[in-house]
C-alpha cells in the first residue's frame, strides 16, 4: 500500500504565497519523479512543475520564476512554494508520485486527493 498526501492549500489574497506538499508512505522501495499538476475549474489538468529524484526541475511557463518544487528524498516529500499568486492560479493541486515498491518491479503512479488553491482578495 501507498498514500499520496497533500496539504497546504487555502485562500490566499493576489500577490501572496502558499506552501503545499506531498508527502508519500508505506512500502516505497526509491520515488523517481514527483510532480505537481493543476486544474481549474472547466480546464483540463496541467503539469505545473516536475522534480526528478537528482533535483532536476521543469515548470510550465506561466509559474516560472514565481512558483519552486523541491523535494526532502529523506522525508518522500515534495513541496511547490507559490509566490506571486494571481486569480488564474485558482485551482486542484495534485500532486504524482512515480515509484518503485520493489528493486526489481516496475515504475508506478500515486495520486493525492488534491488540495484546493483560491486566490481572491
Amino acid at each position: 500500500q501507498v498514500q499520496v498526501v497533500e496539504s497546504g492549500g487555502g485562500l490566499v489574497q493576489p500577490g501572496g504565497s502558499l506552501r503545499l506538499s506531498c508527502a508519500a508512505s508505506g512500502s516505497i522501495f526509491m520515488i523517481n519523479d514527483m510532480t505537481w499538476y493543476r486544474q481549474a475549474p472547466g480546464k483540463q489538468r496541467e503539469l505545473v512543475a516536475t522534480i526528478s529524484r537528482g533535483g532536476i526541475t521543469r515548470y510550465v511557463d506561466s509559474v516560472k520564476g514565481r512558483f519552486t518544487i523541491s523535494r526532502d528524498n529523506a522525508k518522500n516529500t515534495v513541496y511547490l512554494q507559490m509566490n506571486y499568486l494571481n486569480p488564474g492560479d485558482t485551482a486542484v493541486y495534485s500532486c504524482n508520485v512515480a515509484l518503485k515498491r520493489i528493486s526489481f518491479g516496475r515504475v508506478m503512479e500515486y495520486w493525492g486527493q488534491g488540495t484546493q488553491v483560491t486566490v481572491s482578495s
